[in-house]
């Protein structure tokens, strides 16, 4: 049977990357994105998605495709914002000064070592991805609190974040009840990057439908 609460979810992280991909190449610049972000979440995948070499047995081809999609997606994200001109002028490194190195790496790893799923080092690692990706989006979040007005589309993409977040809760809701599957480790995760998006889409669907840019709290 097909989850449609995962499908969905999946179907709305992918449609994240098409609208900051479009936004970046559209605009032809860069302008309230977080670099650092990208950065996390490129680590995120590829300390998550080791199991695409060592179990390929027990992959399908939707994982398969997905994962490399999702790697891929990032990693041209993060070309374009660092050695693509026009695009690459227009970062604001100023602005994106959020200590991610120094902070959420140390932050995550130690999460993964209080709470994790497996003691086997690639569990370690996708336990410190889940706890990773649940802080990866500070750097962003900083970065558009110095400003009191966001793009709109900028504001789709971090929103489209937050929503398939929230689409994997109902995920994980589903296969509690229906496969008697239940992950501490994915479930505390994702409830913590939940409600760090909370804020954001309050404000997101409040300005959304009135103007061009979304207003944000001084």
């Amino acid at each position: 049977m097909i989850n449609l609460f995962r499908l969905t979810g999946d179907i709305i992280h992918l449609l994240s990357f098409v609208i900051l991909i479009q936004k970046i190449r559209r605009s032809k610049n860069c302008l309230g994105l977080s670099l650092k972000t990208q950065e996390l979440y490129l680590t995120v995948f590829l300390t998550r998605y080791l199991d695409i070499y060592y179990y390929w047995s027990y992959q399908t081809y939707y994982l398969f495709f997905m994962k490399l999609l999702f790697i891929g997606c990032t990693a041209y994200t993060i070309y374009l914002m660092k050695f693509e001109k026009p695009y690459c002028l227009s970062y604001d490194p100023t602005g994106d000064d959020f200590p991610h190195w120094k902070v959420l790496i140390p932050g995550a790893m130690i999460a993964a070592l209080i709470i994790h799923r497996d003691w086997t080092f690639l569990d370690y690692l996708w336990s410190f991805s889940i706890w990773l990706e649940a802080v990866t989006i500070f750097p962003q979040l900083s970065m558009l609190s110095k400003i009191s007005e966001v793009e709109n589309i900028t504001g789709t993409y971090v929103a489209s974040l937050g929503i398939y977040r929230i689409f994997y809760i109902l995920n994980w809701i589903y296969r509690y009840f229906f496969d008697d599957f239940f992950c501490l480790t994915s479930v505390l995760g994702g409830l913590l990057q939940a409600g760090l998006y909370a804020d954001f889409l309050y404000y997101y669907f409040k300005g959304v439908k009135t103007s061009r840019k979304i207003p944000l709290p001084a």
